[in-house]
Parts: structure tokens; C-alpha cells; sequence
């Protein structure tokens, strides 16, 4: 009897810290997606800082959510396997990672319009190949790269660091960042 409330409280600290490392991923994850876009849009397309993210903060929530998509559908084909495994499943992460980054890019793009009335990339319009200026197979390329640079060379890294952190600390991260999430969204939704 008392090894099962153990085995429930080890079953609900592993769920608890799953759960904590995750929302630590979207977050880097999300700024990561703001600091490229900026990047572009600053330096390779000259057009000028603006703030690239629907919320107030430095993140693009699409892009967080993206990765946390490609850690759970697409990284356990890659995690723990020997570097000849990673390098021989990477065209299929590669383009796994670019069907479903495009999927969520157009799926996002509906809700922004619905919520706002627009959506932030519509100059896809001027791509050669794009849907309705929602997607485009040039941005679809780099993510499906980006994908494989987050899956093969970030995501490790950032699993040993978020590996460093006490459980304690770790969910205090994680409860700290969503409470900054969920007020930045509500600020949105209510002052904007």
C-alpha cells in the first residue's frame, strides 16, 4: 500500500516536471522565433524594427508551440539513437518538420484573422509559390530547416540545461513564465 502512494507521487512529480521542462522549451522556443523573425526582418529585408509577435513580449507563441509539436510528433524518431541513426532519419525530419510547421502556419493564420482581423506575414502575396499569401514554400523550407537545427542542436542542449535545474526550480520557471504568458495574453485580448 505504501509503495503505490510513492509510485502515484513519483507518477505525479514526473508529470509535474514533464510539464515544467515544456513550458521552459516554449518559451525559449517562442523568443527564439521572435529573435529570427526580428533578424529578417531588421537585417536581411532592411524594412525596419517593428514587433513582430502578436502579444506584447519578446515571443512569437507559434513558434513555441511549433516546437513543442516537433518534440512530441517528430524528436522521438531522433532522441537517444547513435549520430548514424540521427544523420539517416534527418530528410524525413527535415521534412516532417516543414509539412508541419506549414500546417500550423496556415491553421494560425485563420485564427489571427478570425481574432484580429489579419494576419502578420501576409506578404507572402509577393512569394512566387504561396496559398491565399498564408503559406509559401520558401518560409516552409526554412522551417522545415529551423526544425532540424531545433531538433539536432538546441533541443539537447536546452534538455541538459532544463536537466541542471532542481524540480523545485524548474516549476517555478515554468509557473513564472506562464503567468507572464497569460497576463501578456490577456493584455492583448483586453487593451488591443
Amino acid at each position: 500500500m505504501r509503495s503505490e502512494r510513492y509510485n502515484e507521487l513519483d507518477k505525479k512529480s514526473d508529470l509535474i516536471n514533464k510539464l515544467s521542462s515544456l513550458m521552459i522549451y516554449f518559451t525559449l522556443y517562442s523568443m527564439i522565433g521572435w529573435i529570427y523573425e526580428v533578424f529578417l526582418e531588421v537585417v536581411v529585408y532592411r524594412w525596419g524594427f517593428s514587433n513582430r509577435g502578436v502579444l506584447t513580449g519578446p515571443y512569437l507563441p507559434v513558434y513555441g508551440f511549433g516546437a513543442l509539436v516537433f518534440l512530441l510528433l517528430v524528436y522521438p524518431i531522433i532522441r537517444n539513437k547513435p549520430i548514424i541513426s540521427k544523420i539517416i532519419w534527418m530528410p524525413v525530419v527535415f521534412l516532417l518538420c516543414m509539412a508541419i510547421a506549414t500546417a500550423i502556419e496556415l491553421g494560425t493564420s485563420y485564427i489571427l484573422e478570425y481574432l484580429t482581423g489579419s494576419w502578420p506575414w501576409q506578404t507572402y502575396a509577393d512569394y512566387a509559390i504561396n496559398f491565399q499569401a498564408r503559406i509559401a514554400l520558401s518560409p516552409s523550407v526554412r522551417f522545415g530547416i529551423g526544425g532540424v537545427f531545433f531538433l539536432y542542436v538546441l533541443q539537447p542542449l536546452f534538455e541538459k540545461l532544463s536537466g541542471k535545474m532542481s524540480d523545485k526550480s524548474r516549476t517555478l520557471v515554468a509557473l513564472i513564465l506562464l503567468l507572464i504568458f497569460v497576463v501578456d495574453f490577456l493584455h492583448t485580448i483586453l487593451f488591443k
